[in-house]
């Protein structure tokens, strides 16, 4: 075990707090999105510990690497040599884990999974309260383990609350437990109200003709590449900006073109510099098994920024945003005409409608429910006992 992991347990912070010990399969440095939102405000008022899965190099034996995202929120990636087994895998994470815990003295445990795989080695933990925020539906993603649904009925077994990250997630999964709430995608309202006001131009982006339509996130196979390869081709005198890492898809397979510019990934607090010098966004997803049940994030952001938006008809931002009247909705057929329309759309009058829709959408208030909840359960599993023991 690497030294870090003494120094930052020693705590800045004498005396025992609630520990949240988060299991997910996202790392903590790759897209800011809902966990990071979520586990921020959580660490306000407790530990956190941010599990990652593991990362396999030449070493000849495992180490736990760690590092502090703040004061109050431990990542800790296992680094496994190449070859290890499965099985040593999970013995090895759930020392890991074991020893994570003891070092850091707590009143109470939350164990909160954003990944059932996790399950393999953490079965034995008794936590005070189990949570699995269920952002996605994981068993659709391209390579997703085939045991996953089987984890999952484990865990949804396991848990006291489930979170969904959109309603359409709620919806299908709402007979499964007892205790389960829909969470959508939230907003850092005055991160991306900065894409208001102006600023300089970043560097890869400042060549770029308007206008300009943009994306950003990651990049897989919930994206329409066909999609985004017709609209660069019927639209030359458009410039269509993607920001994101590619993932799971081979990069060599991206469509390429003149108005086709892939920017690759950038750090959250970058996005407003990008979007500010944006004439709309777009979300050419594909309306695939993966896509099902997504509520995308970048949607409120998009609108926050005060830029016009045009989506494919992803359920979760048709029924709400479409609804609303603040996302234009396209398939191949009309792409041109409403991205078009998005272009030429007057941006005070959208800005007004978005910020009496948003006001009352943070990840804070998210948080806050959902901390809520979290504070009934423990209360329902402390009177359960006595009841049955009456």
């Amino acid at each position: 075990m690497e030294a870090a992991l003494g120094r930052v347990t020693v705590s800045k912070q004498a005396g025992r707090q609630n520990l949240l010990v988060c299991f997910s399969h996202l790392r903590w440095n790759f897209v800011h999105q809902r966990p990071q939102h979520i586990l921020t405000l959580a660490s306000m008022q407790q530990r956190v510990v941010y599990f990652e899965e593991p990362v396999f190099e030449e070493l000849p034996q495992p180490l736990m690497r760690t590092s502090e995202a703040s004061p109050n929120i431990l990542i800790v990636t296992p680094v496994l040599p190449v070859g290890t087994s499965a099985a040593k895998s999970d013995a090895t994470q759930r020392r890991f884990v074991q020893q994570t815990i003891a070092s850091m003295p707590h009143s109470r445990l939350i164990a909160w999974y954003y990944t059932p795989m996790a399950l393999r080695f953490t079965e034995y933990l008794e936590p005070d309260i189990c949570v699995y925020d269920c952002m996605d539906e994981l068993s659709a993603f391209k390579n997703a383990p085939p045991e996953l649904r089987q984890m999952e009925k484990a865990l949804l077994h396991r848990a006291d609350l489930v979170f969904t990250g959109g309603l359409s997630l709620f919806e299908t999964k709402r007979h499964l437990h007892h205790a389960i709430y829909p969470f959508p995608s939230s907003i850092d309202v005055n991160h991306f109200h900065k894409a208001r006001k102006p600023g300089k131009d970043p560097a890869d982006q400042a060549g770029i003709p308007h206008p300009r339509v943009g994306y950003f996130g990651v990049i897989d196979e919930r994206l329409d590449v066909d999609l985004v390869a017709q609209a660069a081709e019927t639209m030359p005198d458009v410039h269509f900006v993607m920001l994101g890492p590619v993932v799971k898809i081979d990069a060599a397979s991206l469509p390429r073109a003149e108005n086709l510019h892939w920017l690759g990934g950038k750090a959250y607090r970058d996005l407003p510099d990008y979007l500010r010098h944006w004439d709309a966004g777009w979300m050419p997803f594909a309306l695939n098994e993966a896509t099902r049940f997504i509520s995308p994030t970048k949607t409120p952001e998009f609108l926050a920024a005060g830029l016009p938006v045009v989506s494919t008809a992803i359920v979760d931002v048709v029924r709400s945003y479409g609804a609303a009247g603040l996302v234009e909705i396209a398939d191949s057929d009309d792409l041109e005409t409403k991205l078009r329309s998005a272009l030429s759309r007057p941006r005070q009058m959208l800005r007004q409608q978005v910020d009496a829709y948003l006001a009352d959408t943070s990840w804070e208030r998210t948080w806050n429910a959902m901390a809520a909840h979290i504070e009934r359960a423990h209360e329902r599993k402390k009177i359960v006992p006595l009841r049955r023991s009456a």
